[in-house]
């Protein structure tokens, strides 16, 4: 036994473990296939949320605008058909005698994209036959109706401006109205 008043002597340390500390528990659990399958697991249920929240998110469609100016009314010839709007508007400009009014591209069949054959005079859809006067009327093929005009107008600044938001429909009569042409 120890003399009294003298305190015993403190434990010995035990020898530190070589190579485990806490620095390498991460390490040790991603190495083995338990810790590689959590990962995994939070890896996918961190791309399922983003997916999610990105749904909640519109997607934004870049169309052209609906509003365009095709130049002044004196550029525009009696007799010719102006292909010059056709693939960035889908429009063709139209003039005929005094008349100029804008035809819509789209074929009112099953929506393809009529040719202008400028030898034969008239609008011929490659996909199922079907025809059209200069004007716009239907004459042949499957179409049920003539090619939509679209609004058209002149600008303060002497240009012809064509809005697209706003459509005419010959059976419907709408040719007649004042948006539908203009009259030089």
């Amino acid at each position: 036994m120890p003399p009294l008043g003298t305190k015993p002597a403190a434990p010995a340390k035990p020898p530190a473990k070589a190579g485990k500390d806490r620095r390498g528990f991460l390490f040790a659990i991603f190495a083995t296939w338990f810790g590689a399958a959590w990962a995994a697991f939070t890896l996918s249920m961190t791309a399922m949320t983003l997916g999610t929240v990105r749904f909640l998110f519109p997607n934004v469609l870049a169309e052209p605008p609906s509003t365009f100016k095709a130049g002044p009314p004196e550029q525009y010839e009696p007799g010719v058909v102006v292909e010059r709007f056709k693939q960035e508007y889908g429009t063709w400009i139209v003039r005929i005698d005094n008349k100029i009014f804008a035809l819509s591209t789209t074929c009112t069949h099953l929506g393809c994209t009529p040719n202008w054959l400028e030898n034969e005079q008239k609008f011929k859809c490659p996909c199922h036959g079907s025809g059209f006067y200069k004007d716009g009327v239907n004459f042949e093929g499957p179409a049920p109706r003539p090619l939509e005009r679209y609004k058209i107008g002149v600008s303060e600044d002497g240009q012809i401006v064509v809005d697209k938001s706003k459509k005419f429909q010959k059976e419907l009569g709408q040719w007649n109205d004042p948006d539908a042409s203009i009259t030089l």
